[in-house]
């Protein structure tokens, strides 16, 4: 299907849900592509490719709203759907802050956003699919302790077009990629060590080629061998930067206006000030180029805008749609973030383990909780020792804890290495006197 006869497809259930009794229609005509490949042990394990084409409408009935979605496209059935979908919505409760988007927040033009690869767009051939994992595979093995090693390859393309009842026309196409090694190895005893490696991007001419991936995988694995903990300490943390995301998404997680209108932030009074010491500054930037988060328009319609989160430590804006805004009395921004790109320091991973000498170096966080009100957290980690500036023994079973504010006020320097393969371009953070729990 063409990208024209996806807006035309939009266009016209706007049409039909108005004909079924709708004031307002937001309408999303979809279609996508999925190919997952996994290898285990030398065999394909799982291979599935999808193919799926969708309609989902928000509508607007003499006060009412509701959300829903169907497969069905047949001119017939999309009938029934909507003519079911307004009853539907007719028999719900009022809500006044439920509106329709303000046409003043569309875009007035359509950026261009460089999210969609031909190549991936044509799809990888099975040969193609199968040299990555394979070539992961082979290179993640070689080892004598490997026990098993499993590779995945999966790769999407996404058209998206929407149609509002109150003017708004929009397209969408992205294409991303996600090659990924785990690796388990023979430790002491009857332990066992286990690690990876993965990388995301949206063109394909992004990613490491697939023998770094595996070589990278096992390198890391090998690491963990003889990981223990270590006794409890306050000490110095630098965070990697595959890592450092995690953080910068909980310190974040209730800077919103669904978790500040309902009093679960425990930024909520924080606007204007500082959550964060002055070395942190974080850009939400939707127009990113080959962005994973990059986008023209947010799910409401809104148009795409960079908008400052943290500027040297202080909350400047928070993530408020036009439902929370209403009924939050919030200045709208969008519903949610994009690409949140960290404000680079100068010196990367290595050389702020030189520079710090002794400290614990986190290469992820292992589940653990944070509370929404308070910032409060403990989270488990894995990582390793930092002794007289370099990397030492690897840890294991211990948890940080503390409170995201007062974490982020002790943050003491910027790495210069951001990890592109996420959301959120996060480089190298170290953070002085935190508390880890250990033997």
């Amino acid at each position: 299907m063409a990208d024209s006869t996806l807006v035309e497809r939009a266009r016209d259930v706007v049409e039909r849900a108005k004909r079924a009794g709708a004031q307002e229609v937001f309408a999303v005509a979809g279609r996508s592509r999925s190919v997952e490949l996994q290898r285990r042990d030398g065999a394909t394990e799982r291979l599935k490719e999808a193919t799926s084409r969708s309609v989902s409408v928000q509508l607007w009935v003499d006060g009412r709203y509701s959300s829903q979605s169907t497969t069905d496209l047949r001119p017939d059935a999309l009938d029934r759907f909507l003519a079911d979908a307004v009853a539907l919505t007719r028999a719900l409760q009022p809500d006044p802050a439920r509106l329709i988007t303000d046409p003043t927040l569309f875009p007035t033009t359509v950026a261009a956003i460089e999210v969609e690869d031909p190549a991936l767009v044509a799809g990888l051939d099975s040969a193609a699919r199968e040299r990555w994992v394979e070539t992961m595979e082979t290179e993640a093995r070689r080892h004598e302790r490997v026990i098993s090693c499993t590779s995945n390859l999966t790769f999407r393309s996404a058209t998206g077009a929407c149609a509002t009842s109150n003017g708004f026309v929009g397209l969408s196409a992205s294409t991303d990629i996600w090659p990924s090694v785990e690796v388990t190895l023979r430790d002491e005893g009857d332990k066992r060590a286990a690690d990876g490696d993965g990388y995301g991007a949206r063109f394909l001419a992004d990613l490491p080629d697939a023998a770094t991936i595996g070589k990278n995988a096992l390198a890391y694995t090998v690491a963990r061998l003889g990981s223990a903990k270590v006794p409890t300490r306050k000490t110095t943390m630098v965070v990697d930067r595959q890592a450092a995301g995690s953080l910068i998404s909980r310190l974040l997680s209730t800077a919103n206006g669904s978790s500040i209108q309902q009093g679960r932030s425990f930024v909520a009074d924080k606007v204007g000030k500082a959550i964060a010491s002055s070395k942190l500054s974080i850009l939400d930037d939707p127009l990113l180029p080959r962005g994973l988060g990059s986008r023209a328009f947010d799910g409401e319609g809104i148009a795409a805008r960079t908008l400052p989160i943290v500027e040297k430590g202080v909350l400047t804006n928070v993530y408020v749609d036009t439902y929370y805004g209403r009924k939050g009395k919030l200045a709208v921004t969008t519903g949610g973030p994009s690409n949140r790109v960290v404000a680079l320091g100068s010196k990367d991973r290595a050389a702020w383990i030189a520079a710090i000498g002794d400290g614990i170096l986190v290469t992820s966080f292992m589940g653990g909780n944070s509370d929404a009100n308070s910032g409060d957290f403990s989270f488990g980690i894995r990582g390793h020792l930092i002794q007289k500036g370099e990397i030492g023994a690897p840890i294991g079973e211990m948890n940080v804890t503390g409170n995201l504010l007062s974490l982020f006020a002790s943050l003491s320097g910027v790495g210069s290495d951001p990890w592109r393969a996420s959301t959120i371009l996060a480089p190298t953070l170290v953070f002085d006197n935190v508390q880890f729990s250990g033997a």
